[in-house]
């Protein structure tokens, strides 16, 4: 049998016996097996990227040599993959954090020769553990590694991971001769430039196999609906109607959730999919997806990259992504092995204020980046939250330039935390320059596709320069989408519909959960306090969300606009919230937090004290000497809170006190202030909060 014929007989074994080995597979599958080249595959979703290295895997193994090493970014992509390598007889195990209880029994097996393949995720690359103990057999023992999603490994991504950038000395760690596949199906030219540069793929001993991005049964389309309460009673009227099932994407945690519900109360049968979601929630949920028992999971990004369900019928974005890159990635889930699938862009004028927040999130200033590098110590090893209350950074920022700084050799992570190298380290701000600058020009063009007249695929081909693309506008069109057909879909929403959504949406309250456990490292910034919260406030309750498609504007009109007395419908809306509160007591008294809105706030408090026959207490005022609040991370923000606060003495007022404050967004303040009432004599404190920031 030829090697040839053997990998046809293993893509039956994976895929059926009417599958049939492409000759583009066959190129990259003969550079890895027969050759011991290095490749580097950019195809369109559903070319069969995962089928070369698993047949590949098979036969490197058969030849004598060892375990494939897949490094793999996703769970859910993970769990999909150890599947598929099942059907192709590949022994298959993951490492990632959502099966720690197997690490030990993986390692083991690795150690003993019995897996075929091996998933990891980019982040246990640096490990302390995994590094020193595993990666050495494996980077001695490997029979090919495979890098997945290989854009994520590039500054100019859309999921730019900077554990992915550790992939290159797990390569540079090879022996002569493993063969070495890269494979992404979103990249643009300056993307596979990089990804070349950044593991060795390139040049003239490397396969690169690249090629056209087009996606015949997907029908792409853009629905303009400004209002958005109308933009989700439009999803609500349309959604059962849409092929099979398939995904809703939202741009934030919030919204997803939200509209999960919304959808659920509709009776559609939905699930609600982030990175917040339990991972046994999460797999519970891909199973329903996969096996049609939901019409549609509502999704962050989270649910993305390797998600395989080829008969996904639709995917619909309520709001735009940032990047026509990663809008293409998304919808690349959809119609893989389906004639038709629907793909439709519901965007929103507030779109642009999620990408500005999560622009704000970026790598930081260079003030910043030192400071990390001078509280690191060179042999005392510092935990990444016993570092947060030294620097002026949240906790997943700091991790995010920890990591950039290992990968640039200045730090280093050990057990139990970080050591500084010493090294010598330059912040190339003309580097992060050019991607702010590539950044926006990423979202121009995502707002470019939502008014183009022209071919929408050709236009997302374009933005990922796919080759085969001719450049004659009549030539490259899809003929499927709606400027191609001349049949946009209708924004028209049936006025009950709105009605109904509208009363569902207007419907105030939401829960504000307290905070339970002070932040660590508070002892580092002066503040004495550690461990679990005893005297916060009560559970709370908050009118609404900034980003709500009811509530938000409203809200934001309030938060944003000029002071002045609470507009009757706040006052009703608050009483509501506050008839349908299921407190264990009622309060009996009502205070006021200082904002930058005193006139709203202190008459919506007077007018809540009379309905509710609650005692006035005043106003809780910031002390005049108290130092600036600082929102660079939760020790920081704790610090410039505590004893901050001028409190009215209570010890005369008997039951819980109302806490009505304008804004919350970490929580930290509505804590803080709850404790200091508590100290001046108030039995309990209920916070009551108009907005919330997301």
């Amino acid at each position: 049998m030829s090697t040839r014929e053997r990998a046809q007989e293993l893509l039956a074994d994976l895929a059926g016996p009417s599958a049939v080995l492409r000759d583009d597979q066959w190129t990259a599958i003969e550079a890895l097996v027969v050759h011991k080249r290095r490749a580097l595959v950019v195809q369109r979703t559903g070319w069969g990227k995962s089928a070369v290295y698993f047949i590949a895997a098979r036969m490197l193994r058969e030849q004598g040599l060892g375990p494939t090493v897949i490094v793999s970014p996703l769970l859910a992509l993970m769990r999909n993959q150890v599947a598929a390598a099942e059907h192709a007889g590949v022994t298959a195990a993951t490492i990632n954090s959502g099966n720690v209880t197997e690490w030990d029994d993986v390692h083991a097996r690795v150690a003993a020769g019995e897996l075929d393949v091996l998933l990891v995720s980019p982040e246990r690359l640096n490990n302390p553990d995994f590094r020193d103990q595993v990666l050495p057999s494996l980077s001695a023992d490997a029979g090919l590694v495979v890098v997945d999603e290989a854009h994520c490994v590039s500054d100019w991504g859309h999921d730019f991971r900077p554990d992915y950038r550790r992939i290159r000395s797990l390569i540079a760690e090879l022996r002569d001769g493993v063969p070495v596949l890269a494979t992404t199906a979103t990249a643009n030219d300056r993307v596979v430039a990089d990804v070349a540069a950044q593991l060795g793929v390139g040049g003239a001993d490397t396969e690169v196999l690249r090629g056209g991005l087009g996606r015949d049964s997907l029908h792409l389309a853009v629905v303009r609906i400004p209002d958005p309460t109308a933009r989700l009673a439009w999803l609500a009227d349309r959604l059962e109607s849409l092929p099979g099932s398939g995904i809703v994407y939202s741009l934030t945690v919030a919204g997803a959730t939200d509209l999960a519900a919304l959808l659920a109360e509709r009776g559609v049968a939905v699930a609600a999919y982030t990175g917040q979601t339990d991972p046994t929630e999460r797999e519970a949920a891909e199973q329903d997806l996969l096996a049609n028992r939901v019409k549609a999971l509502v999704a962050t990004s989270a649910l993305g990259m390797g998600f395989d369900k080829p008969d996904l019928g639709f995917v619909v974005h309520v709001g735009a992504p940032s990047s026509p890159i990663s809008y293409y990635q998304q919808v690349g889930r959809a119609g893989r092995a389906t004639e038709r699938a629907e793909v439709i862009l519901l965007p929103g004028p507030e779109d642009r204020e999620i990408w500005s927040y999560f622009a704000s999130v970026a790598f930081p200033r260079e003030h910043v980046v030192r400071r990390v590098l001078e509280v690191l110590d060179t042999e005392r090893p510092q935990s990444t939250p016993a570092l947060e209350p030294l620097v002026e950074l949240g906790r997943t920022r700091l991790e995010m330039v920890l990591k950039v700084l290992d990968v640039d050799g200045a730090v280093r992570r050990v057990k139990g935390g970080w050591l500084s190298t010493g090294a010598e380290w330059t912040y190339d701000r003309e580097r992060y320059e050019r991607l702010d600058a590539a950044r926006a020009a990423e979202q121009q063009a995502m707002l470019d596709y939502q008014t183009t007249d022209e071919c929408r695929m050709a236009f997302l081909r374009r933005q990922l320069d796919d080759p085969s693309l001719t450049g004659d506008a009549d030539v490259d069109r899809c003929g499927k989408c709606d400027n191609c057909t001349g049949t946009p879909l209708s924004a028209d929403v049936d006025a009950e519909t709105v009605d109904r959504t509208r009363t569902r949406l207007d419907r105030p309250g939401l829960d504000l959960a307290p905070r339970k456990q002070w932040p660590t490292g508070l002892a580092k910034v002066g503040v004495s306090l550690s461990g679990r919260i005893t005297d916060g406030p009560e559970p709370g309750r908050v009118l609404g969300r900034l980003t709500d498609p009811v509530w938000g504007p409203r809200l934001r009109a309030l938060v944003d606009g000029d002071d002045g007395p609470a507009p009757d419908a706040l006052e009703q809306a608050c009483i509501a919230v506050l008839a349908g509160w299921t407190w264990a007591e009622r309060p009996t008294g009502v205070v006021v937090m200082e904002t930058s809105r005193p006139v709203l706030m202190e008459d919506l408090g007077d007018r809540l004290a009379r309905v509710g026959r609650l005692a006035p207490l005043g106003v809780l005022r910031r002390r005049p000497d108290a130092r600036p609040v600082s929102g660079a991370n939760s020790a920081f923000r704790v610090a410039s809170l505590v004893d901050a606060f001028d409190t009215p003495d209570l010890t005369a007022h008997d039951g819980p006190v109302l806490l009505l404050d304008l804004l919350t967004d970490t929580g930290w303040t509505t804590t803080v202030a709850a404790r200091a009432l508590r100290a001046a004599g108030a039995d309990a404190v209920l916070p009551f909060v108009l907005a919330a920031r997301a």
